[in-house]
């Protein structure tokens, strides 16, 4: 089971979504069609095969327009979806239910369209010892939530914003003038619960990391065959993360070359969403 997100931490992401949706003066279709004192049974019903995330999202816009609304979630977050399936059921005003209707859907879709993806990846490295990981290619506002429905696919969360973990990329480099001294101003700052992580795009670049002990070495846009002289001289002593160029078609191939973790932004930047609806029943 996935530890869920508290409903703190989604509650304000549902809120300035529906917020969005229902402009200066409401839902005004719901108004002119729907008695107000009518009431609506639904489920939420998947269209694909896919993974499900974000049922929490579903639920808090539900209850931020009908406190009174009955949601039974029938399937957990992270689990293997049939079309047909139906994960959740619901009872609520029908105004306020047609008026949470986009913004729980486009959330649920969203995040499970990044579980689905993700567990794409994870079943295409199966049985390597190697682990996939996003990154921070998220959308803005949305990537706790699209880091969870990464972890929900059965992938791992990269750091979360710049003040998880110092990552030394290309463009760091150039501005201190190299890796090795880009590594020793780091070392310098960091504390003794910090890691730090370098960029490198050549063995040559990796050879002269090295010296300076960092934690992680992210390999960018290797070869195959420089990944593998890659894990073969570091031996294990340094974690290695391969990035770039990673793809469904690839992914298996860089896993087998022996590094240990392989980070894929298109998990959150180009995920499709899983079409999930809600029927009235």
């Amino acid at each position: 089971m996935i530890p869920p997100l508290p409903d703190l931490l989604i509650d304000p992401v549902v809120r300035a979504a529906l917020a969005e949706d229902l402009g200066r003066a409401g839902d005004i279709t719901a108004m002119a069609c729907i008695p107000a004192e009518a009431r609506l049974d639904a489920v939420f019903a998947v269209r694909g095969r896919g993974v499900t995330s974000g049922l929490a999202c579903a639920r808090l816009a539900i209850l931020a327009m009908d406190p009174t609304a009955r949601f039974e979630t029938l399937m957990e977050d992270g689990a293997q979806l049939e079309p047909g399936t139906i994960v959740a059921r619901v009872s609520a005003q029908a105004r306020a239910l047609l008026s949470a209707e986009r913004t729980a859907l486009n959330l649920l879709g969203r995040m499970s369209g990044i579980a689905t993806l993700t567990r794409a990846y994870v079943d295409a490295v199966a049985g390597t010892g190697a682990r996939i990981v996003d990154t921070r290619k998220t959308t803005p506002g949305l990537r706790h939530l699209e880091k969870y429905a990464v972890r929900c696919g059965g992938g791992v969360n990269h750091r979360f914003g710049l003040d998880d973990a110092i990552l030394i990329k290309d463009n760091h480099v150039a501005a201190c003038g190299g890796v090795g001294e880009a590594l020793t101003r780091a070392r310098a700052f960091a504390g003794h619960l910090m890691k730090i992580e370098v960029e490198v795009d050549s063995l040559v670049q990796l050879e002269e990391a090295l010296r300076h002990q960092p934690d992680v070495v992210m390999l960018d846009n290797f070869t195959l065959e420089d990944l593998r002289m890659a894990v073969t001289m570091t031996a294990g002593t340094v974690t290695l993360e391969a990035s770039g160029g990673v793809n469904l078609q690839t992914v298996r191939a860089i896993a087998e070359t022996g590094v240990q973790v392989i980070s894929v932004g298109a998990l959150t930047h180009s995920a499709p969403v899983l079409d999930i609806g809600l029927d009235a029943v």
